[in-house]
């Protein structure tokens, strides 16, 4: 009796020691993104499964509204506090690389070959020599959403197929009340969302321009084809009778989501909060081809980066979340919660997700997607917002707005690339 008490006792104090070690060996680190429902949910599943198969490992998520986001990264790591993984939006790897923020992967763990045998090639912007700074879990692209109600109600068959029928479509479902002011769009539009992509890398394009030359260090637009994009996009709200309005409902996302726009513009990342959206019916196809057929995409994607602060065990733990979440698994995940597509074609393109209703177009939109290099994108896509407003409030010919335009970019990327 005495033998097996002991026993017992003995037992539980190594249990004990055994937890004790445990706790000492605990590693915590911190993963920041910005904050959008889906995003979140889709990384708390990611957490519990790394957390799960490393119990020594505690992943902490912290998120801020976007418009904060880049401010509290910049201050928090230069002070030893903040994230040791941190996501970031690909145009900002310059900024981020130059304020030593954050430091490479490590090629032993993420050799660069093998990168960029298995990734879709837009990534290999993340390179730098043999080295990768940062990897994305998904890649994103364009594609028009519609409203299913709205469509019927126009008497409209389906989504269209050519920039024409969209103006077509979005005529028949625009309304207007007694004084003539539109109640509801046919199209969305603003370029603080997703339009100045979509003009940039897809109506330029269409129109038989190339944005920029000189990987995307000379700008190119200030051209017919430019010109031709620009006229395109503008007549959707100036046009006789317009189709749209900017700033209906602040956010072109805002009345898609409230159920008075015909049709938007927009990324993979709404699939997710449009999925749980009451009374909305909608669906969504390829971005429309122009009247030869020729479609053009805009491509983009967020990393995730090692910061850093990240070091010794903590550096070996974000190491280890970095594998997990640019794993298959991980992106299969992010696309079923999110709607943000694998960044891996070996995930993307199986036959349930390139032939899916809602994922595919977007998928098959990567075919013929370019991914923009910014220098500076908050500053370069403002020089959009800045171009369309001298048309639509200062009453500027849009020829002229564009050279405005086109000379204040070429600035930018000359003092950029010139430091």
């Amino acid at each position: 009796m005495k033998s097996h008490l002991k026993g017992l006792v003995l037992a539980g104090l190594t249990s004990s020691a055994a937890l004790f070690a445990s706790a000492a060996n605990a590693v915590e680190i911190e993963y920041w993104q910005y904050f959008f429902d889906a995003r979140v949910d889709a990384m708390e599943t990611l957490i519990d499964n790394f957390e799960a198969a490393n119990p020594d490992i505690t992943v902490t998520m912290t998120h801020f509204p976007y418009a904060d986001y880049r401010t509290k990264v910049a201050a928090a790591i230069p002070a030893g506090e903040g994230p040791d993984v941190v996501q970031l939006f690909y145009g900002w790897l310059n900024d981020y690389v130059e304020a030593e923020l954050i430091q490479p992967l490590p090629a032993d763990t993420f050799p660069a070959d093998q990168i960029d045998a298995d990734f879709f090639p837009m990534v290999q912007a993340m390179k730098d020599g043999d080295a990768y700074w940062a990897l994305p879990t998904a890649v994103r692209s364009l594609a028009l959403f519609y409203n299913e109600r709205l469509m019927e109600e126009a008497g409209l068959d389906g989504p269209p197929e050519t920039l024409e029928e969209m103006m077509a479509a979005a005529a028949a479902m625009t309304k207007t009340d007694a004084a003539g002011n539109i109640t509801q769009v046919g199209i969305t539009a603003g370029m603080t969302a997703q339009d100045h992509h979509w003009w940039r890398e897809g109506l330029i394009r269409q129109n038989g321009g190339e944005p920029y030359t000189d990987d995307y260090r000379t700008v190119n637009y200030n051209d017919e084809a430019g010109l031709a994009a620009l006229e395109f996009y503008t007549n959707m709200f100036l046009g006789d009778p317009p189709v749209t309005a900017i700033g209906f409902m602040d956010e072109p996302q805002a009345a898609f989501k409230a159920g008075r726009a015909g049709m938007h513009i927009d990324g993979s990342f709404r699939i997710g909060s449009l999925a749980d959206q009451r009374g909305l019916n909608w669906g969504v196809t390829e971005l429309p081809a122009n009247a030869d057929g020729t479609r053009s995409n805009y491509s983009s994607y967020w990393v995730n980066a090692i910061t850093t602060k990240a070091e010794g065990e903590k550096y070996d733990a974000a190491v280890k979340f970095m594998e997990y979440i640019t794993s298959d698994e991980a992106m299969q995940i992010w696309l079923d919660v999110v709607g943000e597509l694998p960044a891996k074609p070996s995930v993307g393109m199986t036959e349930a997700n390139a032939n899916d209703e809602t994922f595919g177009p977007f998928i098959r939109g990567l075919e013929y997607a370019n991914t923009t290099k910014f220098a500076n994108e908050s500053g370069q896509r403002q020089l959009m917002v800045e171009m369309v407003e001298r048309i639509q409030l200062e009453g500027m010919s849009p020829a002229e707005s564009l050279a405005i335009a086109a000379e204040a970019e070429q600035a930018l990327l000359d003092n950029y690339y010139s430091e």
